[in-house]
């Protein structure tokens, strides 16, 4: 490990399932999933599912950029979910459920944004919707931790829920950000 790391905010969904996937990848140092975006302080779960808070369900992930790559962070998130579903992934329905990515630097930030629109030229050549994913600089926002039995849940409970509406559509791995 280089000394150097980096955080990353991701919301697919449910977040149980898209913290296994990302704290599987070899680069991710640690993941937590929490709640960002909204307009009130320190929210609780309950207060998140109401829909009132503005709150997104995030997974945190810190990472070691010399082991893995941003883009290949985006590539998960992009291809772990439904980006063209609009406030829901499956059965779950709510704005807490939104697609959206917080980004912690000007360069995830452009990173984000372009892989967006690889992505999206994919999913329309293959008739989907076109992506509905909020991308905005987590400059301002506050990451508030979820409860303690959210974190790491389908560690804690193997068989539990796992909801992810993927595509199906792979991310095209032939085209790198520079």
């Amino acid at each position: 490990m280089t000394g150097l790391i980096e955080k990353a905010y991701f919301a697919t969904g449910c977040f149980w399932g898209a913290e296994r996937r990302f704290w599987n990848l070899p680069g991710v140092i640690s993941t937590s999933v929490g709640y960002m975006g909204g307009h009130t302080t320190a929210p609780t779960y309950k207060e998140v599912c109401t829909g009132k808070t503005g709150h997104a369900e995030i997974v945190e992930v810190v990472f070691d950029p010399s082991q893995i790559s941003y883009h290949r962070l985006l590539e998960e998130f992009w291809t772990m979910h439904d980006p063209t579903s609009l406030n829901r992934q499956g059965g779950d329905i709510g704005t807490q459920y939104r697609s959206a990515i917080y980004a912690s630097t000007e360069r995830q930030l452009e990173e984000a944004l372009a892989t967006r629109e690889i992505y999206n030229d994919v999913l329309l050549q293959n008739g989907l919707d076109e992506i509905c994913t909020e991308i905005k600089s987590a400059h301002g926002m506050v990451y508030w931790p979820a409860e303690e039995y959210h974190q790491r849940y389908l560690e804690k409970n193997p068989n539990g829920y796992d909801c992810h509406s993927s595509t199906g559509v792979p991310y095209p791995d032939q085209l790198t950000i520079g």
